[in-house]
């Protein structure tokens, strides 16, 4: 049950709650009008108590004029870890499934757990509160023997989501009450579903990140054979032999208030290494964040609004507009179109084509050094130089089954590295892109097929700001139909990242700085863009809050050494409540840098399973 609750704001700067009682209503007359949100943050962890656990001691300030505000303290609250049970579910949260939902097994019997909670939406639908999460991998096993060391086991495991009903109590508490896994069997399975969003019809949208399912020309397929074998064996059970055309896809997870569920992957979005796809607010317009080494800029237009069963997929080309070498850079951007398909019909490309059905392939240039007539060459992807020929009539076929390839050799920018999380801010029409580490393609390389991107290296990362405008044209010569198309890119000052000499720590980015962004999230009511970091250079990740007007950058939450901010969603206003979703994943899991004093002091403090699913609260709700 949920409440409705009334609120005042008394003289003292307190904010005062009475509740009243009403099943499945929510009252979007409650909350706080707001002038602005102010987030007053906090100190990194000192002690090795605090470097071991989540937790937040930072503030918020809510204006209601321009001297008048109510200062409330924020906090983390744990719903569940990936080791309970919760409500009916017979099996721990972390349990991962094969395609008939039965547990899977490790080599010693044990049951496989993912302590990787990321992406959550918190979805009120019709009146009752349900969270999908995200299960992405698994990295230890029962016994903590790494899962990508263990003899005759698998570097990957075939993941799933969660679905927990929740319920809200009088004090704006959130308790999950009732759990199930979801059955992705009618779409082949779920692979590597990193982070995602909340589309403006209120359902949630996943991904599926396709490194070990990477088609590497022919250069070195031990990867992506053992994602096939994990697939094929532990999956489906030897029953079938997976194909990788069937994965790597954005996923759409409609709920209803029964907690049934409709589930979706849109292959017309083209397959790729998504670490999730932003839908803006005219229900139309999607982009993604292609995690990996070079990779691309997609944009995605749907035919229809609220629909991604069917649209046009576009690839961006960079024209650097600073000086080579600058740090994160700037530049204009244009979009070559790729092509226009439905979800029918590219899930009918992936049941029918191979890799060598869509290109031909040479390892090499011919002796003379000179591409093979007919072919191009590029870099796209993680295997890096390759020469290619697009088959005859397939063009459409690679537009979505190999997008970042055919992007390449239609002129794109392939120079891309681990770009993440993407956030929009529909009242300045722009866009916010994490960059988690600006290095390999992004870097000033001459002897390269193609150099668009040539900034300097930088270890931290960035988070671009992406200015959006209506009018604009494509490569055809043709009006993209969309409002929002990326026009140009570069960094502010505040969300570059800052390399410093390794500290007694063994931290190398500045930890007053935010170091490789990863999750984002923008709150059009707060005018704040929330940042989760992953990072391999700050020994404690952090949740950040950058006030897009102010400029100021606060520290809200710390998680435990070695975990990573996952799980970032922001809620406005539930009853008269804010939440900021967040969870950690891979507790433990050192940076290189770590101190080996250090670990010895905090291992015995982290429980490496203990990963939370879980929101920080203490935030009135803002209207």
């Amino acid at each position: 049950m949920k409440k409705c609750f009334l609120l005042s704001i008394a003289a003292a700067s307190a904010l005062v709650l009475s509740g009243c009682g009403s099943d499945d209503i929510t009252d979007e007359n409650v909350g706080i009008s707001a002038t602005k949100v102010e987030f007053i943050g906090m100190d990194a962890p000192v002690t090795n108590d605090d470097m071991a656990k989540a937790y937040s001691s930072a503030k918020v300030r809510v204006y209601t004029s321009d001297t008048e505000f109510t200062e409330h303290a924020l906090s983390y609250n744990t719903l569940f870890n990936i080791k309970d049970t919760v409500g009916t579910n017979a099996y721990q949260a972390g349990q991962v499934y094969n395609h008939n939902m039965e547990p899977i097994l490790d080599p010693q019997g044990k049951n496989v757990l993912a302590e990787t909670p990321d992406a959550n939406s918190l979805l009120n639908v019709d009146g009752k509160l349900f969270l999908v999460s995200h299960l992405e991998y698994d990295w230890i096993l029962a016994n903590g023997n790494s899962a990508y060391k263990e003899e005759n086991w698998y570097s990957r495991m075939p993941m799933g989501m969660l679905l927990t009903s929740v319920e809200q109590d009088a004090n704006g508490n959130l308790k999950a009450v009732e759990q199930k896994p979801l059955d992705f069997s009618s779409v082949d399975g779920l692979w590597i579903p990193c982070f995602g969003s909340q589309t403006p019809w209120n359902t949630h949208l996943g991904s599926e990140e396709d490194y070990d399912l990477y088609y590497n020309a022919g250069v070195d397929e031990s990867r992506r054979e053992a994602g096939i074998k994990a697939l094929s064996e532990v999956y489906f059970d030897n029953t079938k032999t997976a194909n990788p055309y069937h994965y790597g896809f954005i996923t759409e997870v409609e709920v209803k208030k029964d907690a049934s569920y409709n589930i979706s992957k849109h292959y017309s979005m083209g397959k790729g290494t998504w670490e999730m796809s932003k839908v803006l607010s005219d229900g139309k317009t999607a982009y993604f964040g292609d995690d990996g080494k070079n990779v691309g800029m997609f944009m995605y237009i749907a035919d229809n609004v609220n629909d991604l069963s069917a649209g046009t997929l576009y690839a961006a080309k960079w024209t650097q507009t600073s000086v080579v070498g600058s740090d994160g850079g700037s530049a204009n951007l244009s979009w070559i179109k790729l092509g226009h398909a439905t979800d029918a019909e590219v899930k009918g490309y992936a049941d029918s084509h191979t890799f060598a059905d869509v290109f031909d392939f040479v390892p090499e240039a011919d002796a003379n050094g000179t591409t093979p007539a007919g072919y191009t060459k590029i870099r796209a992807g993680h295997n890096g130089i390759e020469y290619l020929k697009l088959k005859t009539g397939k063009e459409n076929v690679a537009a979505f089954l190999e997008p970042r390839r055919l992007a390449a050799i239609k002129g794109a920018t392939t120079e891309w590295n681990k770009m993440e999380g993407v956030a929009f801010d529909s009242k300045d029409k722009k866009l916010y892109m994490a960059m988690s580490y600006i290095k390999d393609g992004m870097l000033n390389d001459p002897d390269a097929p193609k150099d668009d991107i040539q900034i300097a290296k930088n270890n931290c990362g960035a988070t671009y700001e992406i200015q959006l405008a209506s009018g604009q044209k494509d490569s055809d010569g043709n009006i993209i139909d969309s409002e929002y198309v990326a026009i140009n890119m570069s960094v502010p000052a505040a969300l570059l990242g800052k390399a410093i000499a390794e500290d007694a720590k063994g931290n190398t980015c500045a930890v007053d700085s935010i170091a490789n962004t990863d999750n984002v999230f923008f709150s059009e009511k707060m005018r704040t863009l929330f940042i989760g970091e992953d990072s391999g250079t700050h020994t404690n990740n952090f949740l950040w809050a950058y006030n897009v007007d102010t400029k100021k950058l606060s520290r809200l939450l710390s998680l435990p050494a070695g975990a990573e901010s996952t799980g970032l969603q922001v809620v406005d206003n539930e009853n008269g409540y804010a939440y900021i979703m967040s969870n950690a994943q891979h507790l433990g899991d050192f940076t290189s840098t770590t101190p080996d004093a250090l670990k010895t002091a905090l291992t015995p403090k982290i429980d490496k399973f203990n990963a939370p699913v879980g929101y920080i609260s203490g935030i009135p709700g803002i209207k």
